[in-house]
C-alpha cells in the first residue's frame, strides 16, 4: 500500500499517551448503521482509501456501525497495530455497568483488537438510567484497569456532568468530545476541559457541513492562503490544540483535510474565525442535556 507522511502533530493525554491530533470520523460513511457483511465492506474500502491519504487515527461508535469495517481494513492493511489509533464510544442503550464490559468485548471483537486506545461514554443522558451516568463512567474506567483499555474518556459531556464524574469518582477523562466550530466555540465546556486537563476533541469540525464552509470571512483568507475552506477551519482548530476528526467518503477530500501542516494562520486570522462564534444559537446537533438517542 502507497502510503503518505504528513507529520501529523501529537498531542500528550494526561495520562502520558499520546493521541494523534488529526484523525478520521467515521459517522454516516456507510448507507445505514447496521453492522452487516456489506456495510463492513464499504467502510473497509473507505478506511483504506484514508489510510492511503496518511490517517492513522481513526475514531468510530458501537452506534455508527462502522466498527467492524474497521477492523477488516486494519487487519488487511499490513500496517503495524503501534501505527494504529482507534477510538470507539459506549452506545446509548449500554450504559448500565453490566452491560459496559460486555458490549466493550464486542466492540474489540468487532475490531479485531485485544485493546483499544480510546473508549468514550458517548452521551451523558442526565434525564435516563435515573440520571446515573456516575456508574457507567466508574465501569467504563475499570476498563483500564484490567488492561483491556488503554484511555478512557468522555463525549457531548457539559461542565456540570464533568464536574460530577470527577467530584464522585475522583478519576478524570483524558478527552471530551463535543461539538465544536467556528459558529459554535461552546466556551464553557472548553474552558472546563482546560481547567480540569482534559484534551478537547471536536466532533463536527467543519459545522456539520453546513454554513461555516460558504463563510465569507473564512472564504476570504482561504483564498488569500491558496487554501480551501475546510482547510482553513481546520487549521483553526489545530491552532487552538483541538483533536479533530473530519470525514469525507472522497479520496481528494480525504486528501486536502490531511494536507493542512504546511501553513499557518496569523493571530489576526485566528481572532476573525473566533469572532464567528454565535454561541447556543450555533449549535446544530443535540443538546447534551436532553438528548436521550
Amino acid at each position: 500500500m502507497h502510503l503518505r507522511s504528513h507529520g501529523i502533530p501529537k498531542i500528550t493525554l494526561s495520562n502520558g499517551i499520546t493521541i494523534p491530533q488529526l484523525g478520521f470520523g467515521t459517522l454516516s460513511v456507510q448507507p445505514s448503521r447496521e453492522a452487516s457483511d456489506a456495510n463492513a465492506e464499504i467502510t473497509a474500502g473507505i478506511v483504506t482509501q484514508a489510510l492511503k491519504a496518511g490517517y492513522r487515527h481513526f475514531d468510530t461508535a458501537q452506534g455508527y456501525g462502522t466498527e467492524r469495517g474497521i477492523g477488516q481494513a486494519m487487519a488487511a492493511s499490513g500496517i503495524p497495530r503501534d501505527d494504529w489509533y482507534v477510538t470507539s464510544k459506549l452506545t446509548n442503550a449500554n450504559h448500565a455497568p453490566d452491560d459496559v464490559p460486555r458490549s466493550f468485548e464486542q466492540t474489540l471483537r468487532n475490531l479485531g483488537l485485544e485493546q483499544l486506545d480510546l473508549f468514550l461514554i458517548h452521551w451523558p443522558l442526565p434525564t435516563l438510567y435515573n440520571g446515573d451516568y456516575v456508574s457507567t463512567w466508574k465501569a467504563v474506567t475499570e476498563l483500564v484497569r484490567d488492561g483491556r483499555l488503554r484511555s478512557a474518556g468522555v463525549s457531548n459531556f457539559l461542565p456540570e456532568h464533568l464536574d460530577r464524574i470527577i467530584n464522585e469518582t475522583g478519576i478524570v477523562p483524558v478527552v471530551d468530545q463535543f461539538e465544536l466550530h467556528p459558529y459554535f466555540a461552546n466556551r464553557a465546556t472548553c474552558e472546563a476541559c482546560l481547567q480540569h486537563g482534559i484534551a478537547i476533541e471536536a466532533h463536527s469540525p467543519l459545522g456539520h457541513n453546513r454554513e461555516p464552509l460558504s463563510d465569507p470571512i473564512i472564504a476570504g483568507i482561504a483564498s488569500e492562503r491558496g487554501k480551501s475552506i475546510a482547510q482553513v477551519i481546520l487549521r483553526w482548530h489545530i491552532q487552538r490544540a483541538d483533536i479533530v476528526i473530519p470525514k469525507s467518503v472522497r479520496p481528494e477530500r480525504m486528501r486536502e483535510n490531511i494536507d493542512i501542516f504546511d501553513f499557518e494562520l496569523g493571530s489576526e486570522e485566528v481572532a476573525a474565525i473566533d469572532a464567528l462564534d454565535r454561541g447556543d444559537a450555533g449549535r446544530v446537533g443535540p443538546h447534551p442535556a436532553t438528548w436521550e438517542g
